[in-house]
């Protein structure tokens, strides 16, 4: 008898990782192949060197010539973008379809955007390639307050208990912080890639102001660089209230004051989300998605411009 037992538990220990494995039920995030790209032509102003430049879109489409753009169709936007200050076009480019086996994939740089016109200025900008679900709201007139740019996340109400990507990096460099309009400095760290993924439970209030609890959480940073594909990696997607767990860190945190995410309210205007606290109960809902990848995670104007980050086939677990 207690051989049977023996045998029956070997079997169950022996098959379970097997049928965990076939018991998940794994959802393509929309476009998340990264296999379809619109390419955007931009002409510079003259004033800069009037030079044609090229950003690109995850989405299929039509080559879009020097027009703002808002992505109807697709949930990603970029952080390569078209600017407008005092009249004058500029574009910045920090992210890229990649040939890779039969499709595509999406590669993130960290670089920096220079402007110069003699005698005038001599503007250096570093900007992070970010990939996110949201919209990039364009043109962009000003450097203040980037995250005020941003529609950060997406209306989603599913239960997803990992993020599955595909990914490569190179990371650890030295960071600066480059502004453009002070002197480029170093900053004492290394660069890290970054992946946040963060659902929100959100309302409103009668006067426009945006709230959110947190719903659930992941977050992974790289710290060393991994130049083979790593396939089907995986990112636990925790719930409820984690900053009591051994694995949580300060920057896991709700995020508020310059931290905050931003969303466009019902009233049209562009407003910080202001999360107020985490989830209590493991039956609350999620109104929205928020989905980031980084080649660096220092915030505005910082990063190495060593850095880059190579996503592909970006994936729900369930």
């Amino acid at each position: 008898m207690k051989l049977k037992v023996k045998i029956i538990l070997f079997i169950l220990i022996s098959i379970s990782p097997f049928w965990e494995l076939r018991s998940q039920s794994i959802e393509l995030v929309a476009n998340g192949d990264m296999d379809r790209w619109m390419v955007r032509k931009i002409k510079e102003s003259g004033i800069i060197g009037g030079n044609t430049r090229y950003l690109y879109e995850i989405i299929s489409g039509d080559t879009l010539v020097d027009e703002p753009y808002k992505n109807t169709l697709s949930p990603w936007a970029t952080s390569s973008v078209l600017a407008k200050v005092k009249g004058v076009t500029k574009t910045s480019v920090t992210v890229f379809p990649e040939k890779r086996e039969n499709g595509y994939c999406a590669r993130l740089e960290t670089r920096i955007e220079s402007v110069r016109v003699l005698g005038l200025f001599d503007i250096n900008v570093l900007a992070s390639g970010t990939i996110f679900l949201g919209e990039m709201i364009e043109p962009i007139k000003d450097t203040s307050n980037p995250q005020s740019k941003l529609i950060t996340g997406v209306p989603f109400t599913k239960r997803p208990k990992a993020l599955q990507y595909d990914y490569k990096v190179t990371t650890g460099g030295d960071c600066i912080k480059s502004t453009g309009f002070s002197r480029q400095k170093k900053v004492d760290r290394k660069d890290l890639a970054e992946v946040q993924v963060i659902l929100q439970n959100r309302y409103e209030d009668a006067d426009g102001n945006v709230y959110a609890k947190r719903i659930a959480t992941g977050w992974e940073r790289f710290d060393k660089s991994v130049t083979d594909w790593q396939n089907n990696h995986q990112l636990e997607i925790y719930y409820g209230d984690i900053s009591g767990k051994n694995f949580y860190a300060p920057y896991m945190g709700l995020k508020n004051g310059e931290e905050a995410y931003y969303t466009r309210n019902s009233k049209g205007k562009m407003v910080p989300i202001q999360e107020a606290t985490w989830a209590t109960s493991p039956d609350e809902k999620a109104t929205h998605l928020i989905l980031q990848f980084s080649s660096s995670n220092g915030g505005a104007y910082t990063g190495s411009i060593d850095s880059k980050f190579w996503i592909d086939n970006v994936k729900l677990v369930y």
